[in-house]
């Protein structure tokens, strides 16, 4: 076989994979309309369900990620910092819920001796 037909040939079989492969793909793939009919019913219903819910949980890590991205520094630094301030304030308002607890039982237990 001369270079020419080799040539040709590797070009008829690269042509054939990389235009065919993805192609074969795009028709055996199904689509997420096709995907949902094949749920059954209660599962149709739940996910419908909790679209809006994924929705709203989907936009709120974009609004996050656009917010970290205007920093200087990388988005992931920031996001451990944002994580560290979150928990830091969970925990000052655990311990702010537990101080005022101790502080109603505290008055409960004032009123209950005093009157016996």
């Amino acid at each position: 076989m001369s270079r020419a037909g080799m040539w040709l040939k590797m070009t008829a079989a690269f042509a054939v994979f990389s235009i065919g492969g993805p192609a074969l793909i795009y028709y055996v793939q199904p689509t997420d309309e096709e995907l949902f009919k094949r749920y059954n019913p209660e599962l149709q219903k739940r996910s419908l369900e909790s679209r809006n819910e994924r929705q709203q949980d989907l936009d709120k890590f974009v609004t996050k990620l656009k917010e970290y991205s205007r920093s200087d520094k990388p988005i992931w630094e920031v996001a451990a910092e944002d994580e560290a301030r979150t928990k830091a304030s969970a925990a000052e308002e655990q311990q702010r819920l537990a101080a005022e607890l101790q502080k109603r039982r505290d008055e409960i237990r004032k009123l209950s001796i005093s009157g016996k």
